[in-house]
């Protein structure tokens, strides 16, 4: 057996171990406890928030309390809540700390309604659980605001391409945004890549201030150094601001330009209007030149003329331009331009000319006047003059029909055919709108022309008296001669239908045997002289044996309607015997 001191240790070391056991129990108990919390939250600035706090494992009770964790990490309760049964009791600590206040939903999650930029702490959630022990975790919120819309104020002097250092060329503005945006410069379309440095190539100068709001704005001032290329350079800058779940916005400024002054490096001068391809302009145009020069501002432009190696000022303006009205011939010279930069290289041609010609066209001179009597067969050479420049040449023409260039018209034995209007005509290939003409109207005398238009000839014994005819006759001459008939009846003369001068009459008469002994006479005359034309008829077949037939027959016909009458009379009477015969007895 045993002694009693052995069993009573024996007893006491049993019961240590039970109570170990229990303690080491209930430790692993505790150290399942555990809080689910997102680190991390992102919101944009308006919106509505809810933070999540998650116990692990299975609890009848526990208690859930929100810290927010200032910057000096003092922990200031916001909210807390029990579990009781089945249901969490919550309890916002101080309503009055935010506008609008914190909110505890019925699952212990903290509710921020409008998220705004001070939100942006930490939020420390601790869960108490009894025996289980104590957890807690941390979720950082992050508010972002989209800035204002991006504001430039570019440099509105003028700016010096000489100017051996960067300039400030404009201020770019980001308001209340946040986190803080980041701007950039564009040239063209082209990001520009400056340092923050000063030098003389360029630079920019970045500023943020932050807003009574907590929202942050940032100005950035852009240095360039400048060249003569970016006159027409179109200039802008962007502000990039960031978004939750790592996107990126971005806001353009209005673009804009610069006034920059660069001297003069090429100086154009040219004529406008009008011109020809040959650079002649007409007499009595008006005559625009032109002088630009590429330097910036623009200079005062001086227009001279050449007058014997000496300058005869004609304007000075800043628009380059010098309109002539009404130019002469005397107005044809050497003209020039020159440009006043005083800051121009020494190298650089800043004066330029041009040679103005004037074309010019006199009135045409002929030999000959207005009219030009000829008798036929008759020659005669008229010859065209003209003064002009560049010189001109010469063609005629009649009736719109060519006959030949040069100044001298030939005309040999003339006939009544060359009579009509005969134009000179004087033109420059070098200068398509200049011409003149000049006309001479030619007159032929002689002894009129008779010509006669043909009558339906027939074949000899087929005309007969009393057939219609219509005769016309045709004459032409110098002076316009008259057409008379051997017969009365004939029309006044008219211009013919063909022209060239002809005449024509006509008559209408019937053809009698006379007539086509006699034939009918048409004389065409002028003081010149005159000329017959006799139309004949050849045989023409009498109308009588017609006549006496029908006569004739009328009288046969009579005379049976007559017997039939008497007859008739008769056979009425009939019974009345003698009664014919008494009435010729009666007749005395």
């Amino acid at each position: 057996m045993e002694p009693p001191d052995a069993k009573a240790g024996a007893h006491r070391a049993s019961t240590l171990l039970l109570l170990t056991l229990l303690l080491g129990a209930r430790q692993g108990t505790e150290a399942e406890l555990h809080v689910s919390v997102p680190p991390l939250v992102e919101v944009m600035r308006g919106e509505s928030v809810t933070l999540d706090c998650t116990p692990s494992g299975v609890h009848t009770h526990y208690s859930l309390e929100w810290f927010l964790l200032d910057r000096s990490m003092v922990r200031h309760l916001l909210a807390s809540a029990e579990l009781q049964g089945s249901e969490l009791q919550g309890s916002v600590s101080n309503p009055q700390v935010r506008n609008p206040p914190y909110q505890l939903d019925s699952r212990g999650r903290l509710v921020l309604a409008e998220a705004q930029v001070g939100d942006e702490r930490d939020y420390v959630c601790v869960v108490k659980a009894g025996a289980a022990g104590t957890a807690e975790a941390t979720a950082h919120l992050r508010v972002f605001a989209k800035p204002e819309a991006t504001e430039v104020e570019p440099n509105k002097g003028t700016l010096s391409v000489m100017e051996e250092s960067a300039q400030k060329i404009a201020t770019c503005l980001s308001q209340n945004g946040n986190p803080v945006p980041e701007i950039t410069w564009y040239r063209d379309g082209q990001r520009l890549e400056v340092p923050m440095e000063m030098n003389s190539e360029g630079y920019t100068v970045s500023r943020t201030i932050r807003e009574a709001s907590g929202l942050q704005s940032l100005t950035s001032i852009l240095y360039l150094r400048l060249h003569k290329a970016d006159r027409d350079a179109s200039f802008h800058c962007a502000a990039h601001y960031k978004q939750p779940q790592g996107h990126v916005g971005r806001l353009d400024s209005q673009p804009f330009r610069l006034t920059l002054h660069y001297p003069t490096e090429k100086v154009q001068f040219w004529r406008a209007s009008p011109s020809t391809t040959e650079g002649w302009v007409r007499e009595g145009d008006t005559v625009q030149l032109l002088c630009q020069g590429d330097g910036s501002p623009s200079s005062d432009y001086i227009f001279y003329r050449l007058q014997n190696q000496q300058e005869e000022l004609l304007s000075v303006n800043q628009n380059g331009n010098l309109t002539l009205l009404a130019v002469r011939r005397e107005h044809s010279g050497t003209y020039g331009c020159r440009v006043e930069d005083y800051d121009a290289a020494e190298d650089v041609e800043l004066s330029q000319t041009l040679d103005l010609h004037v074309a010019y066209l006199d009135p045409l001179k002929l030999s000959v006047g207005e009219e030009l009597f000829l008798s036929q067969g008759d020659s005669v050479d008229v010859n065209c003059s003209v003064q002009g420049l560049p010189t001109p040449s010469l063609r005629w023409n009649k009736d719109s029909v060519p006959l030949g260039d040069g100044p001298k018209l030939s005309l040999s034995s003339v006939t009544f055919d060359s009579a009509g209007t005969y134009v000179c005509e004087a033109f420059m290939s070098t200068v398509p709108l200049l011409s003149r003409t000049q006309s001479f109207k030619l007159l032929v005398q002689g002894v009129p022309e008779l010509r006669e238009v043909e009558t339906q000839t027939r074949t000899e014994g087929t005309w007969q008296e009393g057939d219609e005819v219509t005769l016309i006759c045709l004459a032409r001459g110098y002076p316009e001669p008259k057409i008379s008939w051997s017969q009365l009846g004939g029309s006044p003369a008219e211009p013919a239908p063909e022209g060239q001068g002809w005449v024509s009459s006509s008559l209408t008469l019937k053809v009698t045997s006379t007539l086509s002994r006699d034939g009918v006479t048409c004389e065409a005359s002028n003081r010149q002289g005159s000329k017959q034309k006799v139309f004949h008829f050849g045989a023409v077949a009498p109308q009588t044996a017609q006549a006496g037939v029908a006569v004739m027959a009328v009288a046969v016909s009579v005379a049976l309607l007559l017997l039939v009458v008497a007859a008739f009379y008769c056979m009425r009477r009939k019974g009345r015997p003698g009664c014919c015969r008494r009435r010729e007895k009666a007749a005395p």
